[in-house]
């Protein structure tokens, strides 16, 4: 092949990739806000009952979005607080239903990349000293360092909102949304009294 040919085809390529790539851009800045409008600036939540996605890992955060999309978990409904659709209402699994395959990695990945904000709530020392050692006994094999590491891909409980882990357990222990063999164990183990005390143990690491 002519290599004036070669290096004018790989310029030309690469000019097509970069012109792409604000577009690209564009489409996740908007999904983003989007998902803000709900989740709060940057995926930072306000909303008791509504968790915070900032700072979660991407595999987790993008295995999430396909569930709801083939509304295999409860499909909540959530009023939109901000943003241009404020005042409205949303459902995930409409909302992820809507969004191709590669937007669902492409926004995993953009929240992701953003740190985890925990959320300033009240807790029950007592209770959360009493989570503590639940945890350890139960859930730190797959929750590590307290439930904050996104490495483990299994979600950030520690700072998560307590009103969204209450609704989650609930949702868990009815059957109403899947959970692997391991976790489903270990939570048919537990007392609701246990169940409070992780969620205050979780809602203690501010």
């Amino acid at each position: 092949m002519n290599s004036r040919f070669t290096t004018g085809y790989f310029q030309a390529f690469i000019l097509a990739a970069m012109a792409a790539a604000p577009v690209a851009m564009a489409d996740v800045a908007s999904i983003a806000a989007g998902c803000d409008g709900c989740h709060g600036a940057n995926g930072v939540s306000e909303q008791d009952n509504m968790p915070t996605i900032s700072g979660i890992d991407a595999f987790t955060h993008s295995e999430a979005l396909f569930t709801y999309a083939d509304v295999a978990r409860p499909c909540m409904t959530v009023e939109i607080t901000s943003g241009p659709d404020a005042g409205g209402q949303g459902n995930m699994c409409d909302i992820a239903a809507a969004l191709s395959e590669e937007e669902i990695e492409e926004i995993a990945d953009h929240y992701a990349a953003l740190p985890f904000v925990p959320a300033k709530q009240p807790f029950d020392a007592a209770l959360a000293e009493a989570g503590k050692t639940v945890h350890d006994s139960n859930c730190s094999r797959c929750h590590s360092d307290g439930g904050s590491s996104p490495d483990d891909e299994a979600g950030i409980l520690a700072g998560q909102w307590a009103g969204y882990l209450r609704a989650s357990f609930a949702d868990y222990a009815s059957g109403d949304r899947d959970q692997p063999d391991r976790m489903r164990e270990a939570l048919e183990s537990l007392s609701e009294n246990d169940i409070e005390a992780l969620v205050n143990y979780y809602a203690s690491q501010q």
